[in-house]
């Protein structure tokens, strides 16, 4: 995701202090059978300049529901696994399993250089986690990315899930960070700018003394992981690419109850907040249509990991 350098104030608002997340041990890279479809950058690790169109054909667009749909059911899977205890080495076997199972292959896994199959974001690390050896522990966040790449196209989507007793502030966090996905989604419509995203969550995180981050940003993404289209999460006049019918893209606010300035591990990918203060992320795949943005990454039967989290946040 392309890095912005400006930031929000901080917020005053913190949860309980918490030991800092670390990094554990990383498992053997998991091998996609040879008969999985696999994206170009697969087996160099490098996706090239971005040359796909902003919009979709029809067919394209009926792989990315079909794509999304599992993709959808994966999360929802892998959000089964989410308990104390659990390593997110292990969510990371659960969704690359998945993936191969349905017939897809794991998105993240060697995209510039990526040695996992999913991204699991713990507390104060707002994006990009690498599953590793250490378990999740009562009272936690995290946040499971996945995307998965089948008949050409990419489904993208993410939820941030409450690991066992978790304190109010972050659950407040968790929910407030939901509203505003749902918010952008409902604000864009055809033809519309870009800028009506980041508005709307704006808006709701000031509203709710949480900051925005603007490091990371959503993106297009079709038969490329991520396309040249940018969807910042924050308010700027000057962003004005329409939205047209046809449009892929995705939305995925990421807010923090501090500062919202990133730093990056070592590890050249596990963004972590400046201030060591918790973070929260949902996204969804979105179809630019008609009638407005149309989810992309929920099930066959109308589910979604969302909702799940909705559900215990009460």
């Amino acid at each position: 995701m392309t890095k912005r350098k400006r930031r929000n104030g901080p917020a005053t608002t913190v949860a309980p202090s918490l030991p800092a997340v670390t990094a554990g041990l990383l498992s053997p890279v998991r091998r996609v059978p040879n008969e999985i479809e696999r994206p170009p950058y697969a087996v160099t690790g490098d996706p090239g300049l971005s040359v796909s169109s902003l919009t979709r054909t029809d067919d394209e667009i009926e792989a990315m529901r079909r794509t999304g749909a599992a993709a959808a059911e994966i999360l929802l899977r892998a959000g089964d696994v989410v308990r104390p205890g659990v390593t997110t080495d292990e969510i990371d076997r659960v969704v690359h399993d998945l993936s191969v199972k349905a017939g897809g292959y794991p998105s993240p896994l060697n995209y510039r250089g990526y040695p996992k199959s999913v991204c699991t974001s713990v507390n104060e690390v707002i994006c990009h986690g690498i599953p590793d050896s250490r378990p999740l522990a009562d009272g936690d966040i995290v946040n499971i990315d996945v995307t998965l790449y089948r008949e050409g196209v990419h489904g993208d989507t993410s939820a941030t899930f409450l690991v066992g007793d978790v304190d109010s502030v972050s659950v407040n966090l968790v929910e407030v960070t939901l509203e505003s996905l749902e918010l952008a989604i409902a604000a864009v419509v055809p033809g519309g700018p870009v800028r009506d995203i980041g508005q709307a969550i704006e808006r709701h995180a000031v509203k709710n003394r949480l900051g925005v981050v603007r490091e990371f940003i959503g993106h297009g993404v079709g038969t490329e992981f991520h396309t040249r289209l940018q969807i910042p999460h924050y308010y700027d006049r000057r962003l004005t690419t329409p939205l047209e019918i046809g449009t892929s893209f995705t939305i995925e606010p990421m807010l923090t109850l501090g500062d919202p300035e990133a730093v990056v591990w070592n590890d050249g990918w596990t963004a972590v907040t400046v201030d060591g203060t918790r973070t929260a992320q949902f996204e969804h795949t979105l179809i630019m249509t008609e009638g407005g943005a149309e989810k992309l990454t929920v099930t066959a039967a109308g589910e979604c990991a969302h909702e799940r989290v909705r559900a215990a946040l009460v």
